[in-house]
C-alpha cells in the first residue's frame, strides 16, 4: 500500500489551485491528420490530500465559456449547441470518487459532467512534488491526463462532427497552495 512516506515532501491538507500557475487544456484530431489544441482560461479546484494518499480527493469546476483556441470564430462555435452549449451548461465539473496506484503514478477515478451529462472518467495523475511556495507556504504540483469520447457527453459537433475526432485529450498542469 502507498503511504505518505513514499511521496517525498508529502503534506496532508486542503489545497486551492493557483490559476496563474496552472493550465487546463485539451486536444482533438481535426480531419484525422492534425491536432487542434485549446485551453480553458477560468477554472478552480480544491484538492484534499489525506494522511493516506489513496483517501485524497479533488473537485474541479471549469467555466465552459472560457474556452480559448486562439480563434474567436471557432471559440464561438464551441460555445454553441454543437459543442458545449454554454448558455445552458455554463460549467464542466469533475468530482473524484477514488484513487488507485499505477506504478509511479496514480489513477484518479471520478465523475465528469459536460453538458449536464455525467460519466465516469479516469485521470492519470503524476505528483510533480511538494515544496515551499511564496511567503513560505506549502505548494504542490500535479499533472493529470484523461481521454474522453465527446459523443458520450452529447457533443455531436454538428456538421463539423465529420472532421472533428471523437477522442478528446484533457490535460491538467496544476500548482496548488495549502490553505492556511
Amino acid at each position: 500500500m502507498t503511504t505518505a512516506l513514499q511521496i517525498p515532501g508529502y503534506v496532508a491538507g486542503a489545497w486551492n489551485v493557483d490559476g496563474v500557475h496552472s493550465d487546463v487544456s485539451f486536444e482533438v484530431r481535426h480531419l484525422g491528420i492534425a491536432k487542434v489544441r485549446g485551453r480553458f482560461d477560468t477554472f478552480e479546484a480544491r484538492i484534499v490530500t489525506a494522511e493516506n494518499p489513496l483517501d485524497s480527493s479533488v473537485t474541479a469546476t471549469i467555466q465552459a465559456k472560457s474556452v480559448n483556441t486562439k480563434n474567436q470564430m471557432r471559440d464561438e462555435h464551441i460555445h454553441g449547441d454543437d459543442f458545449l452549449k454554454v448558455d445552458e451548461f455554463p460549467t464542466l465539473t469533475f468530482v473524484s470518487t477514488g484513487i488507485r496506484p499505477d506504478g509511479e503514478a496514480f489513477l484518479v477515478d471520478g465523475d465528469l459532467t459536460i453538458r449536464g451529462i455525467t460519466k465516469p472518467a479516469t485521470l492519470r495523475l503524476e505528483i510533480n512534488g511538494f515544496g515551499t511556495g511564496f511567503e513560505g507556504h506549502p505548494a504542490a504540483g500535479f499533472s493529470a491526463v484523461a481521454e474522453i469520447n465527446r459523443s458520450d457527453f452529447g457533443v455531436t459537433a454538428g456538421p463539423a462532427g465529420a472532421v472533428v475526432g471523437e477522442t478528446i485529450k484533457l490535460t491538467f498542469e496544476i500548482e496548488a497552495n495549502l490553505e492556511v
